[in-house]
């Protein structure tokens, strides 16, 4: 990106959309040896944060939108730089100028799609709770316990579609009053913002807000660790304060207060892949592998790289529409770790994460080695 503006010019605009730590980096480096891009190519956030911090006349794209704002380099850096604001605010800053390239188009055409369907992949809108057919789903009223809010690729996906299924047979059988908002619902908006739109977020966000107050909704049930942060973390910037919780926590609720028993064993090794939104940017950790260590016969195996080190799938930060070469997918890795692992089953609690599993797993011509599940998938079997 060339831009005519001198470099002070443009320091100040890079702290005005977000990246005024970015004056705190003292280069030391401790970032790049933690990001997940290193273990498939060579990348470097400091020199990102180095050229931002001096007002960078030019900017290479693929290295803009190569974070994945997975949250390994903010938890240890030692100057609280934080890196995911600083990248964004680049990305805002280039989204303002226009910049656009082969890179980015599918990232217009996810933000056009958001505009006109409020999803962004390019699906109608009319057929957003088509997932539901026949599952005794109801459209939710003020009355209801909770607000079941599958994301756009959790509403759409063939293969997603799998994860919203097996949680409303999960609600009905633990006989949750629930339902679904369908045609009324729009995305999250968390992944439009990390790719630096914040015009079309506030968009999504303010519609949304307004759809939850009209029909009254307290409390958000979400199967995507990107709804959740932005529901819970992000929304509230709008004066909206829900409840919001992750199917993970609810379903290990709902079994420790007894309104869902589990019925059947499961005697599968399983390894649990904990994503970058779930773990570590929102501290969830015990609930899913409680989960897990309630179903009888089933071998929990830990990753090396799990808890609050766990290994980027890829898909953040709006990577999830930019195409990532073969040999550069960070889900390759994980998946590879797994069947060394001796697991039969490579568990997790994230869309975003089972597709780029799932990909992996075709990719790499593993499908008769392991399967890839959504946890709640997991419990449909065992209830």
């Amino acid at each position: 990106m060339e831009t005519e503006s001198p470099f002070k010019d443009i320091v100040e605009e890079i702290k005005e959309l977000g990246g005024d730590a970015t004056k705190y980096c003292y280069q030391c480096g401790k970032c790049d040896t933690v990001c997940p891009w290193n273990k498939v190519t060579t990348f470097s956030m400091r020199k990102l944060i180095r050229e931002a911090t001096f007002g960078i006349p030019e900017v290479e794209l693929e290295e803009v939108w190569r974070c994945t704002t997975c949250g390994k380099c903010p938890k240890e850096c030692p100057r609280d730089v934080k890196q995911i604001d600083d990248v964004v605010a680049i990305r805002r800053m280039a989204m303002g100028y226009g910049v656009s390239n082969a890179l980015l188009k599918p990232v217009r055409s996810a933000s056009a799609s958001l505009a006109a369907e409020g999803n962004p992949i390019v699906q109608e809108r009319s057929k957003r709770a088509d997932w539901a057919e026949g599952l005794n789903v109801k459209t939710f009223t003020e009355e209801m316990e909770v607000l079941y809010f599958p994301c756009c690729y959790v509403s759409y996906d063939k293969r997603l579609r799998e994860i919203a299924q097996a949680t409303a047979s999960i609600l009905n059988k633990a006989e949750v009053d629930f339902g679904i908002l369908g045609t009324k619902e729009n995305c999250c908006g968390e992944s439009i913002r990390k790719t630096g739109n914040e015009d079309v977020f506030k968009s999504l966000a303010r519609e949304n807000i307004k759809t939850f107050i009209d029909n009254g909704v307290k409390k958000i049930l979400v199967s995507s660790p990107h709804c959740y942060h932005t529901f819970k973390n992000e929304y509230p910037e709008f004066k909206a304060n829900f409840e919001v919780i992750h199917t993970s926590e609810y379903l290990f609720q709902l079994i420790n207060e007894g309104r869902l028993e589990i019925n059947k064993e499961y005697k599968k090794k399983v390894a649990y892949h904990d994503p970058c939104y779930l773990g570590r940017h929102n501290g969830i950790y015990d609930e899913p592998r409680g989960l897990l260590g309630k179903i009888p016969g089933l071998e929990l195996n830990e990753m090396v790289e799990s808890w609050e080190n766990s290994l980027c799938c890829g898909m953040g930060g709006g990577r999830i529409w930019i195409d990532t070469k073969m040999p550069e997918r960070f889900s390759n890795l994980r998946l590879e770790e797994a069947i060394g692992l001796g697991a039969e089953v490579l568990a997790t609690s994230c869309p975003y994460c089972i597709d780029a599993l799932e990909g992996s797993r075709s990719g790499l011509n593993h499908e008769d080695i392991i399967q890839v599940k959504d946890i709640t998938e997991i419990i449909k079997e065992v209830i």
